[in-house]
Order: structure tokens, then C-alpha cells, then sequence
């Protein structure tokens, strides 16, 4: 199935992200860590974010270790598009000195993620309801909107060498 050429900015990307962040699509882990907060809008939602848009963009998904206090606190996602600019439109999130360190490029499971599949799904159709259907995941003809379906937590998301 073809899908129509749609013209978005980035800031109407960004606006209809920062939209459609909320408690409720923000990671399980910062929601026990800290809570979610109208005033931090980005926290716990760098991987549903960067998911949706690598739906939009492409190119790869980056993930990284959050330090704090010299503590491994988490991780953090962001995108590197096809021309090899990085965007991370979550990255405001840490407010409180942490740092990124790590950088690498992770493969997209194919199909439902393994976790938190139900807030990518929430977050992409709030999404959408601001700017329209979107792309489909990479690997998918269209998008399923009709699974709920939540695959086992260990992660399938596989860490590409620099030489891949």
C-alpha cells in the first residue's frame, strides 16, 4: 500500500509529540523513579518517542547509558537520520545533571515490541490524530492498530557494531 507524500516540520512534529506526552505513555520505570510531571513533559518517553520518530524519519535508533551521581541510572534513545544528524527531542528531560554516555545503534525488533508496545501504540495515534497517518513501522505495510498484544520482556533489541 502506497501512503500519500505528507509535509510536516520538525516543529510540527514536536509540537504534536510534546502533545501527546503524558503519564500514560511514559515509562513504567521514571513513573516509580520520579513521576511524570507537566512541567518535565519529555521524561520516560525518549523510547516511544524515538520509535515514532523513526517510523517518520528512518535511519537508526540510537540508545545510551544515563548516569547520575556516578550511579548507572538508565538508558536513553534518540534517533540518527539518514543524512547521519542525530535528533533527540527527550533530551531536555534530564534536568538534574545526568549524562548520556554510549551512544549506539540498536536494531527495531520487527512487529509488536517486547516491551511497552501498548504506550508506542498510544502515543502514535495521538500522534496521528494532530498530523495525520503516519508511515508505517519500518518492515510493515501499514500500521496495526487493532493488536494489543504485548510480547515477553527480554530484549530483542540487538546492539549493530560500528562496522555493520
Amino acid at each position: 500500500m502506497l501512503f500519500p507524500m505528507t509535509l510536516w516540520t520538525l516543529n510540527e512534529i514536536d509540537l504534536a509529540l510534546r502533545a501527546s506526552w503524558s503519564a500514560d505513555t511514559c515509562s513504567l520505570d521514571d513513573l516509580a523513579s520520579a513521576g511524570w510531571q507537566p512541567d518535565n513533559p519529555s521524561w520516560g518517553q525518549c523510547d516511544v518517542t524515538a520509535l515514532v520518530l523513526h517510523d517518520i524519519f528512518g535511519g537508526d535508533l540510537m540508545l545510551g547509558d544515563v548516569h547520575s551521581g556516578g550511579e548507572h541510572y538508565g538508558y536513553h534513545w534518540w534517533n540518527r537520520l539518514p543524512s547521519g544528524v542525530e535528533l533527540d527531542l527527550t533530551r531536555e528531560q534530564f534536568q538534574c545533571g545526568q549524562v548520556v554516555s554510549g551512544a549506539r545503534v540498536v536494531r527495531r525488533p520487527a512487529g509488536p515490541l517486547p516491551r511497552r508496545w501498548a504506550e508506542y501504540q498510544l502515543l502514535r495515534s495521538r500522534v496521528e490524530a494532530h498530523l495525520g497517518t503516519l508511515p508505517p513501522p519500518a518492515g510493515e505495510t501499514e500500521p496495526d492498530t487493532t493488536s494489543d498484544a504485548v510480547r515477553p520482556t527480554p530484549s530483542v533489541y540487538t546492539t549493530v557494531s560500528q562496522g555493520s
